[in-house]
């Protein structure tokens, strides 16, 4: 049976003896948790892991350069000459790498020479992956793959978040501890990504897990992930389950007394096309867990506690942004129902088709009186908490937006025969606003950012689609459409540079000769946290011996809708990949997800009525 060392036994025994308990935590590397050692003692073992995160960041460079090279190659020559670490040995053995077919071995060497070659050092993967259970082979060798694509300074980073990941597993195994609710919940966005509107069953992926995730609202798809999560909430011992009108799926756990406050707090079930399992699905089944958990345990809170599985947040099959959580704001628009999808059925047809009774939308307004406030747990979206490596991080603010949809007219002319000085390049002129949004909000940036150094995204800028009609080749452009997205933490700082944009959109056209059009297509207000509840975030994060880190939502959440009745904060969850979302690559890790529990679950026992 194996001895597993404790958090009081780190904490006080001698600093030489301590370190000998947490050897080969990093491969042949003990020199990082003697020095993490420093900082005892450590109120959670999540404490001790950021610790030795800070003494490797603090070590340099070349010290980090060195311990991704005491690392072995992934089935390489250290595993065929069975001279691995028993750590090392015991992962690559779970992952299968050491039952290779001899083609596989044989490609997995070439990755491995490929790699060396180009970075100067080897790979590195957590093989146990986001659950500790272990990557297939197939999922590494396509890791291994993608990544060899890499710039070199962001493949360094990449090993380096994963020899964390690696030590994190391993520490668990030390101290005999698995995060059980957070790998269920792990486990929940794996069976629910079974549903999608399109792409192919892989047999090979844990709980024959969809190779694209798509959910478009009242889909067939969407109609199964709103059951599920409806028979989830059963389950977890809701006293009240059920879909609304506009397919919303809502629980409610009822307070200790009658005629309580409720808090309400959810997330959206729907995903953009070909995204990530996350996105959403994460502010669901956080409290889901929750009250799962103060149920088991006979547990009642001073307030309801209100989840709702909003139906609708991203607009990808009808352009009707926010619309579930708009239904409970009275801001449901009636010309949505008119509008078509690409098969042209129209969305009164499709709610229609799905059961939902049209008459009762207007009821589903809630009165914010009732309401101590909504909070929302998400993933970050973001590289911030990755780059960092703090799992959490407290909402500040949600950035305002303003979109436009434009186009500059000039003219179209043969590109063999016009003379440089005498084009009107309409997508040149685009190419020359688009670089400037980026300048200019970097700009604004730096100004932005505090004097502490922390990282700052104040505002952002892109031209996401750039488009040229009937191109050709050998045609100078006449015509480019395009659009804006631009965004920031405060709607003055949004106007600021929305009207630095749009003065530069009329100079270039003026300059080139050019003509353009411009419309504001939708327009959102800065939703900035409610103070008491980010105090309590604050308080629920420091509770569990981490960093508290503050920062912007840079994307739109369906938090910024319900500020508009009542108070609302957010807490961010780390997201792997550095952070990427809106992709198949989006994911995070059991533990995390536990982090997010047990910060929600102390929330929840300190929030008053």
């Amino acid at each position: 049976m194996t001895q597993h060392i404790t958090l009081n036994q780190i904490n006080t025994l001698p600093h030489a003896q301590a370190t000998a308990l947490l050897t080969g935590l990093y491969e042949h590397s003990d020199w990082v948790a003697a020095q993490a050692l420093d900082e005892r003692p450590f109120a959670s073992a999540a404490a001790l892991k950021h610790a030795m995160v800070q003494a490797f960041d603090h070590a340099g460079r070349e010290a980090q350069l060195a311990l991704v090279r005491a690392h072995p190659e992934l089935a390489g020559k250290a595993m065929v000459s069975q001279s691995l670490t028993a750590e090392s040995t015991n992962e690559q053995t779970k992952a299968g790498l050491t039952n290779c077919t001899p083609e596989e071995f044989a490609h997995i060497q070439q990755l491995n020479a490929s790699y060396n070659a180009k970075f100067g050092f080897p790979f590195i993967l957590a093989v146990r992956g986001p659950r500790g259970s272990g990557l297939n082979k197939q999922h590494i060798i396509s890791t291994f793959e993608r990544r060899l694509h890499n710039h070199p300074d962001y493949e360094l980073a990449e090993c380096l978040r994963n020899i964390h990941r690696i030590v994190e597993i391993r520490l668990n195994d030390k101290l005999g501890y698995q995060p059980e609710l957070g790998h269920e919940v792990w486990d929940w966005h794996e069976w629910l990504a079974q549903f999608s509107d399109v792409g192919v069953v892989n047999p090979k992926a844990p709980h024959a897990a969809r190779e694209e995730l798509t959910v478009t609202y009242l889909t067939d798809a969407h109609l199964k992930c709103a059951h599920t999560i409806e028979l989830g909430m059963k389950a977890c011992g809701f006293d009240e389950v059920r879909i609304d009108a506009v397919g919303n799926v809502v629980g409610v756990y009822k307070a200790n007394t009658p005629h309580a406050k409720t808090l309400m707090t959810g997330s959206h079930y729907d995903t953009v096309r070909n995204g990530g399992k996350y996105d959403g699905r994460l502010g669901i089944f956080v409290p889901m867990a929750c009250v799962r958990e103060l149920a088991r345990a006979g547990q009642r809170l001073p307030f309801n506690l209100e989840v709702v599985a909003f139906a609708e947040e991203e607009g990808q099959r009808y352009k009707a942004t926010f619309l579930g959580s708009g239904a409970l704001v009275g801001d449901f628009k009636t010309e949505w129902l008119d509008q078509q999808d690409a098969e042209g059925i129209t969305m009164r047809q499709a709610m229609k088709d799905a059961s939902l009774n049209l008459r009762d939308i207007p009821k589903l307004t809630r009165n914010a009186a009732e309401y101590l406030g909504f909070v929302e747990v998400h993933i970050e979206q973001g590289p911030v908490l990755n780059e960092l490596d703090i799992p959490l991080g407290v909402v500040t603010s949600i950035n305002g937006s303003v979109r436009f949809v434009g186009e500059v007219l000039g003219m179209s002319s043969h590109a063999g025969t016009t003379p440089m000085d005498r084009r009107r390049d309409a997508a040149t002129a685009v190419a020359e606003l688009a670089l400037f949004v980026e300048k200019r909000a970097a700009e604004l940036n730096a100004v932005s950012a505090d004097k502490a150094g922390k990282p700052a995204s104040a505002c952002v800028g892109t031209v996401g689609m750039l488009t040229v009609p009937n191109g050709s080749i050998n045609v100078v452009p006449g015509r480019c459409q395009f659009s804006l997205d631009l965004r920031a933490t405060t709607d003055a700082l949004r106007d600021s540079l929305m009207h630095d944009v749009v003065n530069e959109l009329q100079a270039i056209c003026e300059h080139r000769g050019l003509h353009y059009t411009l419309e504001e297509t939708m327009r959102a207000n800065a939703a900035p946290s409610d103070a008491k509840l980010q105090a309590l975030w604050e308080q629920a994060v420091k509770s569990l011996g981490v960093p508290v880190l503050h920062l912007p939502s840079g994307a739109g959440h369906d938090a910024m809708k319900l500020h508009e009745v009542m108070p609302q904060a957010m807490l961010f969850v780390r997201g792997q990949n550095a952070g990427i979302s809106h992709n198949p690559l989006e994911s995070t890790t059991s533990d995390d997800m536990q982090l997010a529990i047990d910060a929600f679950m102390h929330l929840l026992h300190n929030m008053h009525a």
